[in-house]
């Protein structure tokens, strides 16, 4: 009768547990982070190091963490960790965006009728509320910084330098105001800036409108008076035909005259198809030809109003939609403010802040009335006048108020704007010569935005922001002066910029210098260059940071938004670009493409604490690095099921590892990474061989964490941990581990091995699974204090032999064997591997160069013969030897010994001692 051997095997002893338990495991950790001042740790420990500057892009302080910036603060802590971990020092602000309309709005609409001061008041409670809620949600993430002195744009010192660099912007002549068409939004009563308007897919009225030609116009250019000629326009915002005062023609372009039984109309020969589909229109007289010149100067009559409307000729005339002629209404687009300016026109725009039409419009009937609702009167009013040449639905992508979520109009307003020309040339030299982009298309995205982009309108009509340094003398003219303005943010940066809402105009004047009867308005300053001029009120005066930073990492729409305005607004004060490396991360999207963010309306929950708090940061920080985030990045709920079984398969790896290290004292300098390669004692092929893909894992890990490229760490990790360790290194020296006498050198040498893997695995999951490679890391000395986070990332060692091919070898004869074995389990000669004789015919010389012990460890097989032939096969039949009671292999010593006959010669040895 057999023994039970059991308590002789060397069987995996650790405390390390398989079932993770993050959800509670995890702010354990955290709290002993806190408590240690790891983050202040890590900085000094990397004194004198290289500096790398990852500046933080501010967060609105206004809600709870959703998974779009979880995605983009983890993405940030993968580089500050990897960044130190690769022995810089990289130090982390992270920092808020605290004004402007996000916060105004939400706090408005719970309290209406508020002054300006008690609205400020109300904002900054609001705003500092988000501050501390983000903040322990950004740590619960596992993101370090300097958490305990953030940057604040609401901070009286920060408020100070932004107006500081508006008193630069205002030496250099940038800063002018003036009275032209701006995105408005009706919903928020603001201007707004282009990075303020998102666009969204909706049908519209257009209407083919005639603008008759009096007689004596006809007569200039010669055509006959017997019938009315008018020109047709086109367009899609019907309401703004009341503000029209000119139509734009091509000068160069070819245009004709159609006529029917009752009138004629002219429109470009381009676009004669077009027209009569969608009017229905039946030309019945031969056309007559006209170019774009002869019309230049012609006065036609405004469809319903008492004026006329000159024609003009305009470069921005297409040819793809409408009819080649174009209504002019200066007060409501950009390029007809411009031909207006060009041709003294004048501006109407007879629209007030709420988007509601004004006495100005001529049109009794419709003041008061919002213009979108107006579409349909002023359609019958173009009918009634007999005007209306068609009528059609329009589906179109129109700009909404990335806030109120109202459709916006161009509305001529007086504001204040930054000229973008005297800066454009030297911001497109900045992205194309000075800054790296990631991804490369990121140069030409935000190369297109600068090309394109109009003068930045930077006045607001709000209350909650930094005040428009703008005085107003007696007789109304705006006083901007640098002086000033410098002057005020040293009042601001003492008291806070409350000061403007608090002090009268007098008691202000006073204090600043400037004469009697000086007064101000409440208008604020754009919040993009609140966030803009971060570079020069944190990077340029924090002592631990630089400007330029080394890195900006922000979303896709921050081509529009942040990274323009702090590339202009550097060029502005420095003359350069404000950061050297420009990382563009996609939207956090659902399986159907589905963008989720705060401001949406997904209905699936959105807040990253819901995930943390069911699954533990490290499954977020696992899903943030198993995507690449330069595209939009999927989401849901079920990605994390998927998740769970490669993170259960990474920490089972490293449980194993720690299992079998239990009774191993690893020699001095063992771990560290940069300690010489020296050869290991009793090694075998495939100790050397998991070594070698240990370096190269290294070196592909180090690779991608420079190049940021985290979703080749997770894969390269990934499939070390499942397929080298787990599917054979591990299943291989399984036996050794287990059965071998705890000194033996080949199973020390199998633990120097593993306990290098280990140390290297930590290491290397650390950035991206900083709770679990911490938690693992105590584990294997738990008396340990350091952090693995203090740690640096392993170096791949000088480790290049033949191994890698025998064991390829191997693998492609192990293959032969299992495809025998298996054939003779279906046919029930065998029940299990390790009962099979096994007669391999090699076609190879490695299996003459590795012994036969290490050869049947390879193949995991108990009876084996080899041959060497042409031609690599395999037969199996099931063995004659005995089976060992403590290895279960067959081995032909079992039964030779008298005190342990159950027991093969190696295992006899064991237990005898």
């Amino acid at each position: 009768m057999s023994q039970n051997y059991k308590e002789t095997l060397n069987l995996p002893r650790t405390e390390f547990p398989m079932k993770a338990n993050l959800a509670a495991r995890e702010p354990e950790m955290l709290k002993a982070w806190e408590e240690t001042h790891l983050y202040r740790q890590i900085q000094k420990s990397r004194e004198g190091r290289e500096l790398f500057v990852l500046h933080d892009g501010p967060p609105f302080a206004n809600g709870d963490v959703h998974m779009g910036t979880a995605l983009n603060k983890i993405l940030k802590d993968f580089v500050v960790k990897s960044q130190t971990m690769l022995g810089k020092r990289a130090p982390y602000v992270p920092g808020w965006d605290c004004h402007g309309l996000p916060i105004e709005y939400k706090v408005v609409k719970e309290s209406r009728a508020l002054s300006p001061l008690e609205v400020r008041k109300k904002c900054e409670a609001f705003a500092r509320k988000f501050i501390n809620i983000q903040r322990e949600q950004f740590k619960r993430l596992g993101v370090f910084g300097d958490w305990e002195h953030p940057y604040l744009t609401m901070d009286p010192k920060y408020e100070a330098e932004i107006l500081r660099a508006f008193a630069v912007f205002v030496e250099e002549g940038l800063v002018y105001q003036a009275q032209k068409p701006v995105f408005w939004s009706t919903g928020a009563q603001t201007a707004l800036a282009e990075a303020e308007v998102e666009y969204q897919e909706r049908d519209d009225t257009a209407v083919y409108v005639r603008f008759p030609l009096p007689h004596d116009q006809l007569l200039k250019i010669g055509l006959p008076t017997d019938k009315p000629v008018s020109v047709a326009i086109w367009t899609t915002t019907p309401w703004t035909l009341p503000a029209n005062l000119a139509i734009a023609v091509d000068r160069d372009a070819d245009y004709e005259v159609l006529g029917n039984e009752k009138e004629r109309v002219i429109i470009a020969r381009k676009l004669h198809d077009q027209f009569i589909q969608h009017t229905g229109f039946v030309p019945l007289e031969e056309r007559t030809s006209l170019l774009g010149k002869q019309l230049v100067g012609l006065q036609a009559q405004h469809p319903f109003l008492n004026r006329h409307s000159i024609i003009l000729a305009a470069d921005f005339v297409t040819m793809d939609t409408g009819t080649g002629a174009v209504h002019i209404a200066p007060g409501h687009g950009e390029d007809d403010y411009w031909l207006g300016r060009a041709n003294d026109l004048g501006i109407l725009s007879p629209v007030d802040d709420h988007g509601r039409f004004t006495e100005e419009a001529g049109l009794p009937n419709l003041t008061g009335k919002y213009v979108f609702d107006a579409n349909r009167d002023i359609v019958q009013l173009l009918k009634e006048r007999g005007m209306l040449l068609a009528v059609q639905n329009f589906h179109h992508s129109y700009p909404y108020c990335w806030r109120s979520k109202t459709p916006i109009i161009f509305r001529n307003v007086e504001q204040f704007f930054i000229r973008i020309d005297t800066l454009r040339d030297k911001a497109l030299e900045a992205i194309h010569k000075e800054v790296k982009w990631i991804p490369a298309w990121g140069e030409n995205r935000i190369a297109g935005t600068v090309e394109s982009r109009p003068d930045w309108v930077i006045s607001r009509q709000r209350s909650w922001g930094v005040p428009l340094p703008v005085f107003y003398s007696k007789d109304g003219n705006a006083i901007l002066d640098a002086k000033i303005i410098r002057k005020l943010a040293d009042l601001v940066a003492e008291r806070g910029s409350n000061i403007w809402f608090e002090l009268d105009d007098a008691t202000l004047a006073r204090e600043l210098g400037l004469p009697p009867g000086t007064t101000k308005r409440n208008d604020t300053i754009d919040v993009w260059i609140d966030s803009g001029v971060s570079h020069k009120a944190v990077c340029a005066l924090h002592p631990e940071l630089r400007d330029p930073a080394d890195m900006y990492l922000e979303a896709t729409d921050q081509h529009r938004g942040w990274f323009q305005s702090s590339l202009l607004t550097s060029v502005a004060l420095n003359n350069r670009a404000p950061y050297k490396i420009c990382v563009t991360h996609g939207f956090v999207v659902d399986l159907d493409g589905k963008k989720i963010s705060k401001s949406g309306t997904y209905e699936k929950p959105t807040a990253a604490d819901h995930f943390v708090g069911q699954y533990g940061a490290d499954l977020l920080r696992l899903w943030a690095s198993s995507i690449d985030y330069t595209s939009d990045v999927p989401f849901s709920e079920e990605m994390f099921t998927r998740l769970g079984d490669t993170y259960r398969r990474i920490r089972n790896t490293l449980r194993i590892l720690l299992g079998n290290l239990y009774d191993f004292t690893p020699v001095a300098g063992a771990g560290d990474p940069g300690r010489p390669a020296s050869p290991m004692p009793a090694t075998t092929l495939i100790d050397r061989w998991i070594l070698q893909r240990l370096d190269e894992v290294i070196r592909d890990c180090r690779s991608a964490y420079e190049a940021f490229e985290f979703h080749k760490v997770y894969h390269t990790l990934n499939q070390f941990c499942a397929v080298d360790l787990s599917s054979l290194y591990v299943d291989i020296t399984k036996d050794r581990m287990y059965c071998d006498a705890p000194d033996s050198p080949r199973r020390r040498a199998t633990q120097m091995v593993m306990h290098e893997i280990f140390d290297a695995l930590c290491r290397l999951l650390a950035p991206i699974l900083a709770f679990t490679a911490e938690e693992a890391w105590r584990h294997l000395v738990p008396t340990r204090r350091d952090s693995i986070h203090m740690q640096e990332l392993p170096q791949p060692q000088d480790r290049h032999d033949e191994t890698s091919a025998q064991i390829a070898e191997l693998l492609r004869l192990r293959g032969v064997i299992g495809q025998a074995i298996e054939r003779a389990r279906q046919e029930k000669l065998i029940g299990n591997t390790l009962e099979a004789r096994v007669v391999l015919h090699s076609d190879s010389d490695v299996t003459q160069k590795v012994s036969q012990e290490e050869l049947e460890e390879f193949f995991i097989v108990s009876d084996l013969t080899i041959h060497h032939a042409k031609e690599a096969t395999a037969s199996v039949t099931k063995t004659s030897y005995a089976k060992c009671a403590r290895c279960w292999r067959h081995r032909a010593t079992v039964s030779t010994s008298t005190a342990h006959p159950d027991l093969c010669d190696r295992c006899e040895r064991v237990v005898s001692r």
